[in-house]
């Protein structure tokens, strides 16, 4: 897999975080055919890197889960 600069990416945390330190991650959007997703909590630590395919695909199966699901917008 190729290397990725992220040092000026563009973070977004989920619009169901309530700021309050709960389990939220971040994700970056404008990356090549990737979506680096991380914790909002160490936002310098570890990225995970999900094939954009593969992150749509994980979106969709969320969203048709609907009530208890929250999903990042």
């Amino acid at each position: 897999m190729p290397e990725y600069d992220l040092s000026n990416a563009r973070w977004r945390k989920s619009s169901y975080s309530n700021g309050e330190g709960g389990s939220c991650v971040e994700v970056a959007d404008e990356v090549p055919n990737v979506v680096p997703v991380r914790d909002s909590k160490v936002p310098g630590g570890s990225v995970l890197l999900v094939g954009a395919v593969a992150w749509a695909e994980f979106i969709g199966a969320v969203t048709e889960l609907g009530g208890g699901a929250r999903v990042l917008k």
